[in-house]
């Protein structure tokens, strides 16, 4: 009787450390609410703000709507209404998704990773980017940054 129950308490253990680490493993599949939108037609993207001045002064600006136009098949860029801080660094690569600040007073959202000897502010990321090149698309594109 005493190993049986010894059997049931380890089963119960185990069923319990299976079920915590399933709340776990689905609150880390939960997304969080991202810190702002990019809105490209119809799609709907979160974007993700680098922990910086720059980034905070962008999102001051939310909302904001930029006719952004196409440079090189890999990225957009728009002049903002006012320049925002600026922390550039070299970063070499860039990837897909991208946010950033070229000079003081435009923005770049990257949609193919490439590699570059620019100076950029970080600003953020755009957090899926399975669709970011098809919304995007060639030539110039209307692009709402938002915070809902």
């Amino acid at each position: 009787m005493r190993s049986a129950s010894l059997g049931l308490l380890a089963s119960l253990l185990m069923l319990g450390s299976c079920m915590a680490g399933s709340d776990a493993a689905s609150a880390s599949l939960t997304a969080e609410k991202p810190d702002m939108w990019m809105i490209v037609g119809e799609q709907r993207f979160g974007i993700t703000l680098a922990n910086a001045t720059a980034a905070q002064s962008l999102a001051a600006l939310a909302p904001l709507t930029l006719e952004m136009s196409d440079l090189n098949r890999n990225e957009k860029y728009a002049t903002l209404p006012r320049a925002l801080p600026v922390k550039a660094s070299r970063p070499g690569t860039i990837r897909n998704g991208d946010l950033m600040l070229y000079g003081k007073d435009t923005l770049v959202v990257f949609y193919k990773d490439l590699n570059s000897t620019y100076a950029y502010t970080r600003l953020g990321h755009v957090n899926d980017t399975s669709k970011l090149a098809q919304a995007l698309g060639q030539g110039t594109v209307q692009v709402t940054f938002s915070h809902d």
